[in-house]
């Protein structure tokens, strides 16, 4: 049973940290994005 629990909390913890990495490699994309227009815009001026 305890190492039951153990499994369940880890496949949880993991679950959630790769949960966390999405948002935060979405938002650095999305980060990029935005400098990668700021750049273009500024070039063809």
């Amino acid at each position: 049973m305890m190492n039951r629990l153990v499994k369940l909390f880890f496949v949880l913890l993991l679950g959630g940290t790769l949960l966390s990495g999405c948002n935060t490699f979405r938002g650095f994309g999305q980060d990029v994005e935005h400098l990668g227009n700021s750049i273009s815009h500024a070039a063809s001026k």
